[in-house]
């Protein structure tokens, strides 16, 4: 017979995996909105492409994992109650953000959700802020790193190819743009799967009461997670395909190819060291960093604002749905 924690296991598992798919799907603007807004691949391709990459990179490494699974909220102070408040939290922050369009972080809401509802599960002792300041320096240089690296990859290669015929550029350019885009989509993959790694990870350490030492993602979370956003990015977020990809500024496969490349490059030196960023923090801000090459009205700075006051509101909107949650969900059950 079934006891009451692990049925409460089994449900924050397929929360999480809910919330890795529903991940997926809001972020496949991250993979592939340049390369369907150059027209290299057609949105079908593109989609089945990230889809499999996205899983390609889950199944690269922990580092981030370990940093959302233990480095927020200390194992000895993660409870069960704790994880499915915060999962709901990043759940509904999720969905809100992807019926409006708007290309909120996903990542942050998972992160945050779960600061809240840690803080109102053990107060703020029970947060670890040098894990927590891996995610804000995410959240401040990798937007920074996105729109500074993709401006100078594109005014080298605007130098480069100053002489090269248009059409040759295009073609060169529509070619490379898929490799970008790939490399998009598996550093995607080795980023954002890994928070679900990590909140799954945090709910099997609160079950069996693992300390720190004994923490560490098993094999078959890795696979669940890596399976769970693939699906979801299959399916495709096309509202944030549309803001990322057309509405910030007019791309051609050479800006297309800058974006990407500049992005990826971030998101994956943010993998190997822990750091858990937010994939449309970046991407968003290399495409504003390649149409500033132009001239700065070639960038829609109405759209780009609304997109960085959707992060703005982010924090404290989880950190206050993360902190209720926890309060609603103790009240009914009567669980810590």
């Amino acid at each position: 017979m079934f006891s009451v924690p692990l049925l409460v296991l089994v449900l924050i598992i397929a929360i999480a995996l809910v919330f890795d798919f529903i991940n997926g799907f809001h972020d496949t603007a991250n993979a592939i909105a340049t390369s369907v807004a150059t027209r290299v691949l057609t949105p079908g391709v593109a989609v089945l492409m990230a889809g499999i990459l996205n899983v390609v990179g889950a199944l690269t490494g922990t580092a981030v994992a370990t940093t959302v699974g233990r480095g927020i909220v200390a194992p000895e102070n993660s409870t069960q109650l704790l994880v499915v408040a915060a999962l709901v939290s990043a759940i509904i922050w999720g969905l809100i953000t992807w019926w409006f369009g708007i290309p909120s972080s996903s990542s942050h809401a998972l992160i945050f959700s779960i600061v809240g509802a840690g803080v109102a599960a053990a107060g703020w002792q029970a947060i670890q802020f040098g894990g927590l300041a891996k995610t804000f320096q995410g959240l401040i240089f990798s937007p920074l790193l996105g729109f500074i690296g993709a401006f100078f990859v594109m005014i080298g290669l605007l130098w480069i190819f100053a002489r090269a015929h248009p059409g040759l550029v295009s073609r060169l350019f529509g070619r490379l743009q898929i490799v970008s885009a790939a490399w998009m989509a598996f550093s995607h993959g080795s980023n954002d799967a890994q928070k679900t790694m990590g909140i799954i990870t945090m709910a099997l350490a609160s079950y069996y009461g693992w300390t720190g030492g004994e923490w560490q993602v098993p094999l078959w979370v890795i696979l669940m997670s890596a399976t769970s956003m693939g699906l979801g990015t299959s399916i495709g977020g096309w509202r944030i395909i549309r803001t990322i990809g057309l509405k910030v500024v007019d791309l051609r496969p050479i800006n297309g190819f800058a974006a990407e490349t500049a992005a990826a490059a971030i998101i994956e030196t943010a993998s190997r060291l822990g750091i858990p960023v937010s994939t449309t923090h970046v991407i968003s801000t290399a495409i504003m960093g390649v149409g500033a090459t132009k001239r700065v009205s070639a960038v829609r700075w109405g759209i780009a604002g609304r997109i960085v006051t959707a992060w703005i509101v982010t924090i404290p909107s989880c950190i206050l749905m993360g902190w209720i949650f926890y309060v609603l969900l103790h009240l009914l059950t009567g669980l810590k």
